[in-house]
């Protein structure tokens, strides 16, 4: 199933199969896109959404000379740009990160979708709301911590994350961005990201090496990250919501 990663880890189990089958039958096509590939310019008009199947994606933002500031990183299973569903348009550029397969589904198929299934039309509003708490969160990271304290924080997101969709082990979890990547999601440069890195290494907490994080102490690093995982609605987390 080509969704089926779709909400894994976050309400999954409340969509029936008969809102599965529609929402797999919206597909209209899934194609194969490189790594650093832009997929979506800020301010065009929008005629579909994006459904990420496997590899790493991103939004971002460039300042007047050029520099990037990463938004926000997508994982498989997450929708890129169903924002632009109601929108029409986005205020950001989405690219990936890494090759990536991607689902596309037809703004009038969702429409359909949304008409006929008003429940599957709230998880798919969940979806969004799920990235405003993201983004939320990725505010509080740059304003109030420090360069470690930002880079654990990136780390524990993307390991949570990952677990929800059965790609990671208590431990490790592939994570293939780059130094520069890490610093433009966390406020720093290249250099700063390269000793913060380091750092997270030399002092026994994790190591960020051949795409792949190692963590040695969990504990230590969810506390450097000041992370808590309720802004990511896991299943685990308890707290389901109340069918309408």
């Amino acid at each position: 199933m080509k969704s089926g990663l779709f909400l894994r880890g976050r309400r999954r189990q409340q969509l029936s199969g008969e809102e599965q089958r529609a929402l797999e039958d919206a597909i209209s096509d899934v194609k194969r896109v490189p790594a650093r590939t832009l997929l979506v310019r800020a301010n065009d008009q929008l005629q579909q959404s994006m459904l990420l199947l496997s590899g790493f994606a991103c939004r971002y933002m460039d300042d007047r000379t050029g520099q990037r500031q990463l938004l926000s990183v997508h994982v498989p299973g997450d929708f890129l740009d169903l924002h632009g569903f109601p929108l029409v348009r986005l205020d950001h550029d989405i690219a990936t990160l890494t090759a990536v397969e991607i689902a596309t589904v037809p703004h009038a198929r969702l429409m359909q979708l949304v008409q006929r299934f008003p429940h599957l039309a709230r998880l798919l509003w969940f979806s969004t709301l799920l990235d405003a708490a993201m983004h939320r969160e990725w505010i509080f990271r740059l304003g109030r911590l420090d360069a470690a304290g930002r880079v654990a924080h990136l780390l524990c997101e993307t390991h949570e994350r990952l677990r929800a969709v059965g790609m990671a082990a208590d431990d490790s979890f592939d994570f293939p961005l780059t130094q520069q990547d890490i610093g433009e999601a966390c406020g720093l440069t290249s250099v700063h990201a390269n000793r913060t890195v380091a750092r997270l290494r030399t002092e026994g907490l994790a190591t960020v090496a051949r795409r792949k994080v190692q963590v040695h102490d969990q504990a230590q690093l969810l506390r450097l990250a000041e992370f808590a995982p309720d802004y990511l609605y896991l299943d685990d987390l308890g707290g389901e919501a109340v069918e309408a």
